[in-house]
């Protein structure tokens, strides 16, 4: 059976987190490159095929409580994360939050192209 085209959509959502999750996680980060940083990531999964827009907010307040010899490094825990796929007539809405102790990537929506 081919897979739809919401369906090749959504399998392009999580190669951009995959991608997005482990090429940064363990990157070293204080609340005051916590801008640049969000930046960074943004811009390198917008250049993937299909990623209209890449959303990510680290969260400083909770960096700051995590700060230890100046720095800590960056986890699920420290971001929300929001992508946007487009592929073909499907748009895709995905995104990363913590949940019950794990960053849990999802689908949020999918819309069909009329």
């Amino acid at each position: 059976m081919e897979p739809t085209v919401g369906e090749r959509a959504c399998f392009e959502a999580g190669i951009k987190f995959g991608t997005l999750y482990h090429q940064f996680a363990g990157t070293p980060v204080r609340p005051e490159s916590a801008a640049s940083l969000e930046r960074a990531m943004e811009e390198s999964i917008e250049n993937q095929p299909h990623a209209s827009t890449v959303t990510v907010d680290i969260l400083e307040s909770a960096l700051d409580d995590a700060i230890d010899h100046g720095y800590t490094e960056l986890t699920g825990e420290f971001m929300e994360v929001e992508i946007v796929i487009e592929y073909e007539d499907s748009e895709v809405i995905t995104s990363m939050a913590m949940e019950d102790g794990y960053p849990l990537m999802r689908v949020d929506d999918i819309r069909r192209g009329e």
